[in-house]
């Protein structure tokens, strides 16, 4: 706790008196553009990988970057799904999974999880991502099923079926490299509905 303390004593002096005008503004004013679903990995930080300012992302973080269908308990997850899309207008949605997630290694090599019942009941929403790759079986591939399978997911929520109708909407697919910090771009759905992959 000392270094976080440490952390907001320095961001107090050091960081937020230079974006102070910044800072001013995000007070009465809560406009992201982009919604981004990530891991809760602690290497993994949308912010640093985006290289965006505060108030740019509004962020949804969860073991394994999954995105429950829309009707399943997952009531946290798909608030905030729905108030970034129909009360703050975000015109894009990132799912970003990574490489060496704990997670999607876990399902792939069958590890034992049965000192964590949580973990194992919130790791059946990556069902569908374990039979998209059952022919390989590996983790990079893996990861990158489930990142199109959390996207199908999102698909679900009617906010976001809503909006991509409308056309207001992109949905993005990447794959972030934690040691090269490069990122790979899977999907996209786009405004005019077409996809690439």
């Amino acid at each position: 706790m000392r270094d976080l303390a440490d952390g907001v004593r320095h961001f107090q002096r050091n960081v937020h008196p230079r974006k102070a005008d910044l800072f001013a503004r995000l007070a009465g004013n809560h406009a992201p553009h982009t919604l981004f679903v990530g891991c809760s990995d602690a290497r993994v930080v949308p912010e640093l990988i985006t290289d965006s300012e505060p108030g740019e992302l509004f962020v949804i973080r969860t073991a394994g970057n999954l995105v429950p269908a829309y009707g399943t308990p997952a009531e946290g997850v798909a608030a905030s799904v729905e108030y970034a899309v129909a009360v703050l207008g975000v015109s894009d949605i990132v799912v970003c999974g990574h490489s060496a997630c704990g997670a999607m290694t876990a399902l792939a090599e069958h590890h034992d999880l049965s000192r964590t019942p949580a973990v194992t009941q919130w790791l059946h929403h990556a069902d569908a991502s374990r039979a998209r790759a059952a022919s390989s079986g590996d983790v990079p591939s893996l990861v990158r099923s489930n990142v199109l399978a959390q996207l199908t997911n999102l698909a679900t929520h009617p906010s976001v079926a809503g909006a991509l109708a409308e056309g207001s909407v992109r949905l993005h697919g990447w794959v972030f490299d934690i040691a090269t910090g490069g990122v790979d771009v899977l999907h996209t759905v786009g405004h005019s509905g077409a996809q690439a992959a």
